[in-house]
């Protein structure tokens, strides 16, 4: 199939890059509103109890959840007579407003002490901006315009839940733009370091760019016929650069080679295809399934992720294996011009062509690499691991929340409101979980004993109706006329305020109010209640999506290597190669070390449980692609061989320096990212070039040819019908002719 690829690419260059060009720039064109499409929510569980909560609280009492906070700000103190009426003139105004219900303030409220701040200058006013993600997004943003600032003596400033949505989706628009500025250039100058041509390295670039524009409008598409979370540009961003730039630098580094073996260009490009187009397809495959496998887990921000990450992988392999080699057949040997530093001569091409002899391949670093760590395995394997284990040692001491306004910088209005709750005011009242029995609650008598087993739990300060207490200080009252005010026919509800703001006893009450008997149907919602949902969702369907990824990688790595053994010590060594990188998830971004080093953000104590399960599933992916492109090359010198020992060492000779230089370019790209103002976005930009570096030096350097030398030729090993099997449908590279065994290789094989 790839060789009538090559075939049909070189005879129609001008078509299929004019085609690329036209799709690209439609994909573009649709991107430019991408944004406008894009929801910062999608952190719930839509089939939890908590969301089940939200919906009944909204249908039978027409009561959302406070999603909307504004901090006023006075010079006198909230209590005066001025303020006063400025503040209730504000509410009231505020109350008016489309899309705009349950306002309530300090001013409103008979002055309840929780929304007046310690210093008796400062007051909130809480309500609810109606509508799904999108619209109430749209909405906070044009309240945003009219009311924060100055305004009859009071300072105004916008936060709450949907207010940090709003601001996610603008922050994450505003990164990706910064990330692709500084990771363009400095990735360009990179690659003419590489190649040492201007050329050779725009190409990479330019594929890269055609990928992401491709994959913006499919992404626009998908966001116009389902729910995509704003998280998902980034990856496109992200891992679209990085993954063409990557296989793109695989492509054109075999082309080269072939064409200095003897090739002309058409047969070139036609030999690049038929063995690094092998590694490339396979190489997709790895990072879209990775990527796929999120799609278990019912949080669309997840899912999201994961659709954005294998459509962005499969279109980066696509177009380097189509545009690529459409502009090689176009350019043919002029691949080297702009040369800016003189070609260094390369003892061993690994081309197909005649001249290929691999005169000196086993005097090159990476072959004497190998060499030095097959004659002592296991003391190398021994240390090697060991250091990686101990990296990664801080993760045992991870603690999982779930991300709030402190992901964003501090100049976010919504992160400074949230900041000052926590500091000036009782955010214990902030953080009430609602109770909402949708149906029985007409008998007074049970609805009064329920509240008041409620009332006496450990963490619980209060339970409150919507206007005033109905069990405070763990005595029930009796059921009066309070009832009448939070029931709507035989449906009622109330809030349990916590002791304390900590989101840990937040998190334990929601069990312990689920633990208790009701009398009717009792649905526990609330932040506290969607976090813990949200965490146990993430819990239940892990095995499921792990099962995904190590399933398919077993079967797409024996396509590739033909061995029984070879599958899992890949994805041994890939799960290896993570670990220094989920060390330093919680070493950073929890325990709050080094963070001076990478901007404006704030450690919180805690890693929102959906970063290392979004990490996992692109990194595990990208530590799977260095793994193809090594194994891949060293089957095709085992085939050559006949040597388990000298196809590690030759495979690694022939693979070390365009992997290498493949992992610094990703890494640059990466690492641009830690400029973003999202600290979920900066995991990202630190844990993947980790794993990546990881993979790229140690285990590939290291690990893995100390263990293939440990397994011998049963690493090769294959019962009968899975060798028949391999050989009708592997994804091998196919040389073209065998070259001599060399004594280096009978020295080894020993």
């Amino acid at each position: 199939m790839l060789d009538r690829l090559a075939g049909f690419v070189v005879r129609k260059r001008l078509a299929v890059l004019v085609v690329g060009l036209l799709l690209a720039v439609i994909g573009g064109a649709a991107s430019t509103t991408l944004f406008d499409k894009l929801t910062a929510g999608g952190f719930d569980d839509p089939a939890s109890e908590s969301s089940r909560a939200i919906t009944a609280l909204d249908d039978r009492f027409g009561q959302g959840l406070p999603n909307l906070t504004l901090l006023v700000t006075s010079k006198g103190r909230v209590d005066d007579p001025s303020v006063t009426a400025a503040g209730t003139e504000l509410t009231r105004k505020l109350s008016g407003e489309p899309g705009v219900a349950n306002v309530s303030s300090y001013w409103t409220t008979g002055k309840a002490p929780q929304l007046r701040g310690k210093s008796g200058h400062k007051a909130l006013i809480m309500g609810t901006v109606t509508g799904d993600d999108t619209a109430s997004q749209k909405r906070v943003a044009e309240l945003a315009d009219r009311y924060q600032g100055s305004r009859d003596g009071l300072e105004v400033t916008f936060g709450g839940y949907t207010k940090f949505q709003r601001e996610l989706l603008e922050q994450g628009q505003k990164d990706a733009t910064t990330g692709e500025t500084v990771a363009i250039p400095i990735t360009l100058v990179a690659l003419v370091f590489i190649f040492g041509s201007v050329v050779a390295a725009a190409l990479p670039l330019a594929v890269a760019l055609v990928a992401m524009m491709l994959t913006m409008g499919l992404t626009w598409i998908l966001a116009s016929v389902t729910t995509v979370g704003s998280l998902a540009a980034s990856v496109v961003t992200l891992l679209g650069l990085g993954l063409a730039i990557d296989y793109s630098l695989l492509m054109v580094s075999r082309y080269r080679e072939e064409l200095r073996s003897g090739l002309a260009p058409p047969d070139a490009i036609r030999a690049m295809l038929t063995s690094a187009g092998r590694t490339v397809t396979f190489s997709a495959l790895t990072v879209a399934v990775s990527s796929l496998a999120m799609a278990w887990f019912p949080l669309q921000a997840v899912r999201s992720m994961g659709y954005a990450g294998a459509l962005t992988a499969l279109l980066s392999g696509a177009a380097s294996l189509i545009v690529l080699p459409a502009l090689l057949a176009l350019l043919g040997d002029r691949i080297e011009k702009g040369r800016v530093f003189r070609r260094r001569r390369t003892a061993a091409t690994g081309g197909t062509g005649t001249g290929a002899v691999g005169r000196s391949v086993e005097s090159g670093f990476w072959h004497r690499l190998a060499t030095t760590v097959m004659r002592r395995p296991v003391p190398i394997v021994t240390i090697v691991t060991a250091f990686l284990l101990l990296l990664g040692a801080p993760f045992l001491g991870i603690n999982l929340g779930m991300p709030d306004e402190r992901v964003m910088p501090s100049s976010s209005s919504a992160r400074q409101v949230a900041d000052t709750v926590r500091t000036e005011f009782d955010s214990s009242e902030q953080n009430a979980l609602q109770v909402v029995a949708p149906e029985g609650g007409t008998d007074r008598a049970a609805v009064g004993a329920y509240a008041k087993r409620l009332s006496q739990l450990p963490h619980v300060a209060a339970v409150r109706t919507a206007t005033g207490a109905y069990a405070e200080g763990r005595q029930a009252a009796p059921p009066d006329q309070r009832y009448a005010r939070f029931a709507s026919g035989d449906a009622v509800y109330f809030s349990v305020v916590p002791e304390t703001a900590s989101a840990d006893d937040a998190d334990r009450l929601v069990g312990e109010i689920r633990s208790q008997k009701a009398p009717f149907e009792a649905l526990v919602g609330g932040a506290a209640a969607t976090n813990h949902d949200a965490a146990a969702a993430l819990e239940k369907w892990l095995p499921y999506a792990l099962g995904t990824v190590l399933l398919t990688m077993l079967v797409l790595l024996f396509l590739v290597t033909g061995s029984v053994m070879l599958p899992f010590l890949a994805l041994v060594l890939s799960a290896l190669s993570l670990t220094a990188t989920f060390g330093a998830l919680v070493w950073v971004f929890q325990d709050g070390h080094l963070a001076g080093l990478f901007g404006d953000f704030t450690p919180t104590g805690n890693i929102a449980a959906t970063i290392p399960v979004m990490l996992f599933g692109l990194a595990f992916g990208l530590a799977m692609d260095y793994q193809v492109f090594l194994l891949s090359r060293m089957r095709e010198e085992y085939e050559l061989t006949g040597s388990p020992t000298a196809a590690v060492a030759r495979g690694l000779e022939r693979t070390g320096r365009i992997v290498t230089a493949a992992a610094v370019a990703i890494s640059v790209v990466f690492l641009a990212f830690t400029v973003s103002g999202i600290s979920l976005v900066k995991a990202y930009g630190i844990g993947l070039p980790l794993a990546v570096l990881m993979d790229a030096t140690l285990i590939r350097g290291a690990v893995l040819p100390a263990a293939m030398r440990l397994g011998g030729r049963a690493t090769w090993w294959a019962p009968a019908p899975l060798r028949r099997l391999h050989s009708r449908y592997g994804l091998r590279e196919e040389p073209a002719a065998a070259a001599p065994r060399r004594d280096g290789d009978r020295a080894l094989t020993g």
